[in-house]
């Protein structure tokens, strides 16, 4: 288990294998979550934009040029 010691300032240094571990370097940032239960848990703050890849659905539908410019068409026949 890796520990660390706080600081009169409140600083600490996060040891090796764990900044390994959440792939931090310097000039990361981390964010410090408190769950309901208490307990404290530390995550990167920082995200490659490669781990973004597929986190959004796909739409819901795809819109063809000729829906957008009879759309477009529609409203403009309402002024």
């Amino acid at each position: 288990m890796a520990a660390s010691t706080v600081t009169s300032k409140g600083q600490t240094t996060i040891p090796g294998e764990i900044r390994r571990h959440l792939k931090l370097k310097a000039g990361d940032r981390v964010e410090f979550v408190v769950e309901a239960s208490g307990k404290v848990v530390m995550v990167p703050a920082t995200v490659d934009i490669a781990e973004l890849k597929g986190i959004l659905a796909p739409a819901p539908r795809r819109v063809t040029l000729e829906d957008m410019e009879a759309a477009v068409r529609k409203r403009a026949a309402r002024r």
